[in-house]
């Protein structure tokens, strides 16, 4: 029986990826491999639910600058491939998948990764039907940092009204709607966000935490827990 209430916007915090590699005896990187296996299988679930957002946290800036050298190197071997393949994918073309990838990524990731990076967002940059986005070298603190700055800068008359649609319109992610439903995976016992993840867009989300690492979480479980949130009642704070 097809679900009804289908969240519009669906973001997912892909917690796991390490400790499933280390749970199996392998190096952590390895997980890194299996959660980008994961994700595509989620995309796909994501399209035949036809969730219209996706923005999935690819990695922070911790990520990518704390982690040890080999593990981070293959962090760009994984965003380089996986990019290639978005900007072929037929599924994509065929269902008018608008790729974006937001965050500071450009002051980190190698050419290489920035190219493929480039190619997937400009061969899909007409595309609305669905839209899926990556959120990398991203810090949510950060992004707030940036927002306050951007607005202090141009206020140059101090008679700017600063406001709500204001704050949206200086953020990274200022052309996303509010997240509907925020799931972070490998969590359940320590259900938790990390560095200020969407603060603006989710200040209304409903939560869902699984002990599922990331490599495990695929169609079926994306199923069942938008099934879940199909069955709340969201009350918007009032």
């Amino acid at each position: 029986m097809p679900i009804k209430n289908i969240p519009q916007h669906v973001a997912i915090i892909p917690d796991g990826n390490r400790r499933w590699a280390r749970k199996k005896g392998f190096q952590p990187w390895i997980g890194h491999r299996a959660g980008s296996s994961a994700m595509e299988n989620l995309c796909e679930k994501a399209l035949e639910l036809k969730i219209p957002y996706l923005t999935i946290w690819g990695a922070s800036w911790d990520n990518l600058t704390k982690r040890s050298k080999p593990e981070v190197n293959f962090l760009f071997e994984v965003f380089t491939d996986k990019f290639k393949k978005l900007a072929k994918d037929k599924s994509v073309h065929e269902d008018k998948v608008k790729i974006s990838v937001l965050g500071p990524w450009q002051k980190i990731l190698p050419n290489e990764t920035q190219q493929a990076i480039n190619r997937a967002v400009d061969a899909t940059k007409d595309y609305n039907n669905y839209h899926l986005t990556f959120l990398l070298a991203y810090d949510g603190r950060q992004e707030m940092v940036d927002c306050v700055r951007k607005i202090s800068e141009s206020n140059k008359s101090q008679d700017m009204k600063i406001d709500a649609d204001l704050v949206k319109q200086n953020l990274w992610t200022s052309d996303l709607p509010p997240v509907d439903f925020l799931i972070r995976t490998g969590s359940a016992q320590d259900p938790h966000n990390s560095a200020g993840f969407m603060m603006w867009h989710t200040a209304h989300s409903q939560l869902y935490f699984t002990e599922t690492f990331f490599p495990d979480f695929q169609g079926p479980e994306l199923e069942a827990a938008v099934e879940n949130y199909s069955k709340r009642e969201r009350r918007m704070g009032r």
